[in-house]
């Protein structure tokens, strides 16, 4: 038996962080996004692994939920939590949870940017605390907004 460890990630989790990664993007963003092109064709594994091993800085971001599988990450920068997903299998077990705490708790996220048109990340969200602003832009590229959730401490229900 493991034991869980959010941990930071390192060049042996970069394949399993980018699996993890394309797969819920295609699952959450393709309906969103329609775009064939990016999500089965830009979009790949190995870029994405490659990507974390040449951007040392990025990849330092990084922390992964690990009880001797890497289930997902979060992805911090200063104050922001740039990316959390959870491998699709493993949803559901409070994975999400243990790491979004842990980005709030441990290493001070306070605000992400969320899409508009992803109910279930706004809700997951919402039930620990992160709160829309009101804030809204467009994600680049796209006619999709996102919208900034910010950390309130009041609002955290767990």
């Amino acid at each position: 038996m493991h034991t869980t460890v959010i941990r930071q990630a390192n060049e042996q989790d970069v394949s399993r962080i980018a699996e993890i990664l394309v797969y819920n993007n295609r699952i959450n963003f393709f309906p969103i996004f329609q775009d064939e092109g990016y999500s089965f064709g830009e979009l790949q594994v190995l870029d994405v692994a490659e990507r974390y091993l040449q951007d040392r800085k990025s990849l330092a971001r990084v922390f992964v939920y690990d009880d001797g599988l890497v289930r997902g990450f979060a992805q911090v920068w200063g104050t922001e939590l740039e990316k959390l997903y959870v491998d699709s299998f493993f949803q559901g077990r409070g994975i999400g949870e243990a790491l979004l705490s842990y980005a709030v708790r441990e290493k001070g996220a306070r605000f992400l940017w969320a899409l508009e048109k992803n109910g279930g990340a706004l809700r997951f969200y919402g039930r620990h605390g992160f709160l829309p602003t009101g804030e809204r832009m467009l994600e680049e590229g796209t006619a999709e907004y996102l919208l900034r959730l910010e950390w309130r401490e009041e609002g955290n229900a767990g």
